[in-house]
């Protein structure tokens, strides 16, 4: 049953283009309104932040480093280790991308179907 399962994820995954599947992974690092906090304070700091992200929101530190880390998985921030603290920094290379594939993606939707159906 289990092989089965797996089968059929794989066979639903390849059913979409490698483009779209980097877009909902994308889209779901920005489905959180604390990521999306995350984000904008790391834009606004214009900086790196070493230390402790969890000071700045109403958040616990446990779940600000969840969020970082599916953060940093989709690419959009950078986080290495110094020492005993991690030092993020939003990822502006993919940033840049990520503006780049959203502007795509709202282009090809307002080509789509006529206002009214």
């Amino acid at each position: 049953m289990r092989h089965n399962f797996l089968t059929m994820v794989t066979a639903k995954s390849e059913l979409f283009t490698e483009k779209q599947q980097q877009q909902a992974i994308l889209f779901k690092a920005l489905a959180h309104p604390a990521r999306l906090a995350i984000l904008v304070y790391l834009a606004e700091t214009k900086t790196c932040i070493s230390g402790d992200i969890s000071n700045e929101l109403p958040l616990s530190r446990t779940t600000v480093n969840q969020h970082l880390m599916e953060l940093k998985k989709a690419g959009l921030i950078k986080g290495t280790i110094l020492s005993s603290k991690t030092n993020y920094c939003l990822n502006t290379r993919e940033i840049d991308k990520m503006g780049t594939m959203i502007q795509e993606l709202l282009k090809n939707l307002s080509h789509g179907q006529p206002q009214e159906c």
